[in-house]
């Protein structure tokens, strides 16, 4: 397996976009009392990362089936290193009270396509 930072060098070589971010998997522990309590603290404190541009996108994830939300989620941050964004992951109150638990990968986003349009009178937001 390549290292990293070579893979890196090596899709922005070829014209690969090679944009690093990090992608946190968080699932609960098991306490759905200290999940449910938590979730009020957990949702302003993703706000707050929205609003300093270190969270790409976040949300809830179904179990295997796609049938019910067990209380896991998925976070995207921007953040300039691993230890960066580890320290974001731990600072969750989520991760911080025990409430959840997490998984930190680096992700190189190299292919897609995204298209968002936004009604600014209208609040909506298309995203394909």
């Amino acid at each position: 397996m390549p290292r990293w930072s070579d893979y890196k060098a090596e899709a922005s070589a070829r014209g690969a976009l090679a944009l690093e971010l990090f992608v946190v998997f968080s699932t609960p522990t098991g306490d759905g009392e200290k999940l449910a309590a938590t979730l009020p603290d957990h949702l302003a404190y993703q706000r707050t990362l929205e609003e300093n541009g270190q969270l790409v996108m976040a949300g809830p994830v179904s179990n295997e089936a796609g049938t019910h939300i067990e209380g896991a989620g998925l976070m995207i941050y921007r953040a300039p290193s691993l230890d960066a964004a580890r320290a974001l992951a731990e600072a969750d109150p989520m991760h911080k009270q025990g409430a959840r638990q997490f998984e930190l990968r680096r992700w190189l986003v190299n292919e897609g396509a995204l298209s968002l349009s936004v009604g600014l009178s209208t609040k909506s937001v298309n995203f394909r």
